[in-house]
């Protein structure tokens, strides 16, 4: 039997869910597709998607389920939701920034936070920057955060260096 995650995230898609599913399994580890429905007959007076058609696509990815929906042109993914990646050293940060910002809007590239070529965005994160912003010394935390504010991708050294007072 299968087990159903409590919560499943559903993106809704113009007709891109397939290919979008397919590109986050490539970028994160322990990631594939599970499932994969089409559009019948029934209900075509109300969807107007052609008999066949990819409806949804359930994948993982790192072990969570979400949900692509091809649902139409009428709503846009917008930056009030974003996915975080957590990363533990700058070769993930780097990792995912690159695969994840390919072919995505450079100008909504900043302080980690990019948007995909989708239009879904997400914020890639160092788990030390974290730890720093929740640092007893809030002097420490703001010259981090104050370097933070002027990356595009984050820098991990730099921001450990800004936390020290080292530049």
């Amino acid at each position: 039997m299968q087990r159903f995650q409590k919560l499943t995230p559903c993106l809704w898609f113009d007709d891109q869910a397939e290919a979008a599913a397919k590109f986050y399994c490539s970028i994160f580890d322990h990631s594939k597709i599970t499932a994969v429905t089409h559009y019948g007959k029934a209900g075509q007076e109300f969807h107007g998607r052609p008999e066949g058609s990819v409806m949804t696509v359930s994948f993982e990815l790192d072990g969570h389920t979400f949900t692509g929906l091809n649902g139409g042109p009428m709503f846009k993914f917008n930056e009030a939701i974003s996915f975080q990646v957590n990363c533990q050293n700058q070769e993930e940060v780097d990792h995912f920034w690159g695969n994840l910002s390919a072919g995505g809007p450079v100008e909504a590239q900043q302080c980690g936070w990019l948007k995909d070529k989708f239009g879904v965005s997400w914020q890639i994160v160092p788990v030390a920057f974290m730890h720093m912003m929740t640092d007893a010394d809030q002097t420490k935390a703001q010259r981090a955060m104050q370097a933070m504010l002027g990356m595009k991708k984050l820098d991990i050294a730099e921001l450990e260096r800004a936390f020290a007072g080292q530049s």
